[in-house]
């Protein structure tokens, strides 16, 4: 994949990510936290890969791209140390949300969600900008 394919994919993904999130806060705002939380999940994940795009590496699992990012993102202080932890508790709290049916959230920790997802996404738009 060249460079220009790559920055395309890295945007393209970047702008799901977006529209994950707008989703994500249309749920919110109608108290619908447990999907809310899906999108705002789902909003970080293709944050990543936008920056996975740039590499390009992509992975099948979740959890694969996860590991990557944290690994070569995260403890290498390429994106803030404590970002790690937020994108991981997502992940945790977006698959209590779709598979434990009696798993209850609330506003406010799906709010977080939603601001981690919003946070990422202003950090990945500079580390792509910063690429180009």
């Amino acid at each position: 994949m060249n460079n220009k394919v790559s920055k395309e994919l890295a945007n393209h993904r970047i702008a799901q990510a977006k529209e994950d999130l707008e989703a994500g806060n249309l749920l919110y705002e109608k108290n619908f936290y447990k999907s809310a939380n899906n999108r705002a999940y789902y909003s970080i994940f293709h944050s990543i890969r936008a920056v996975l795009a740039l590499e390009p590496i992509d992975f099948k699992r979740h959890k694969d791209v996860l590991a990557y990012f944290n690994k070569n993102y995260i403890n290498t202080t390429i994106f803030p140390k404590p970002m790690g932890r937020r994108i991981q508790n997502a992940s945790t709290i977006r698959e209590d949300s779709d598979y434990d049916d009696e798993f209850v959230v609330d506003a406010k920790k799906t709010k977080e969600q939603l601001d981690t997802a919003k946070e990422l996404i202003n950090l990945v738009e500079e580390y792509i900008k910063s690429k180009n």
